[in-house]
């Protein structure tokens, strides 16, 4: 099982990403413990919309289009707020 999920930090930035552990991956976004990612200065980060999908490449394909306008538009609905 893969998940496609949006992070959201305080200042309403969105991170889009997918993964097949989805509590660890949350956590390392999370974490100061020496994992490097474009999250680890920029949070806390919450989960604010996740998808399940069977394989990594349907994540992969849903994953890109979330971060397309469509998907942009998409979130934006899902979620209420976008930030640029």
């Amino acid at each position: 099982m893969y998940y496609v999920y949006v992070l959201q930090n305080p200042k309403g930035v969105l991170y889009k990403g997918y993964t097949n552990n989805l509590e660890k991956r949350l956590e390392q976004h999370n974490s100061n413990n020496g994992f490097v990612s474009y999250t680890s200065k920029r949070g806390p980060w919450k989960l604010v919309h996740k998808e399940k999908y069977e394989n990594e490449n349907e994540a992969k394909e849903r994953e890109k289009f979330l971060k397309t306008g469509k998907g942009r538009e998409f979130l934006k609905m899902s979620i209420g707020r976008l930030s640029a």
